[in-house]
């Protein structure tokens, strides 16, 4: 099938799907044209890809755990250890992002938010220091 109808199968936009193909995650055969021919395969592999990605897994991630997937002798271990790996970037992420939220809730708190020019908003994102 072509790439348009292979982009509405998997819920991949076409441009994703070239992109994947030019970085190795999948390939697909060539008709006698020269486009693309994907298969059933092919889609269940844009599918899984795009399962991965909206889970937030690294490109490097999807091309491992793609890996595994097609490894019928894979150890379940090593797939675990990337999902674990991942939870963690997402707990430090979160962390950082209650971060910005504790310090912009402040920010906005000494905020006047009136007429005067003074902004302690800004002063901060200057790094400017208040006197």
């Amino acid at each position: 099938m072509n790439i348009g109808r292979a982009a509405e199968l998997s819920g991949l936009p076409a441009k994703t799907i070239r992109y994947y193909e030019d970085i190795g995650l999948i390939s697909a055969d060539r008709a006698t044209n020269g486009y693309r021919d994907y298969s059933q395969a092919d889609i269940h592999r844009l599918s899984f890809l795009h399962r991965a990605r909206a889970l937030g897994f690294s490109i490097e991630d999807c091309r491992q755990l793609l890996d595994l997937y097609r490894d019928r002798n894979r150890a379940s271990h090593d797939v675990r250890e990337i999902a674990k790996s991942h939870v963690t970037a997402i707990d430090e992420k979160l962390r950082e992002l209650q971060s910005m939220r504790a310090t912009l809730n402040r920010l906005i708190h000494a905020c006047h938010g009136d007429d005067r020019p003074d902004c302690p908003i800004l002063e901060d994102i200057a790094g400017e220091v208040r006197q």
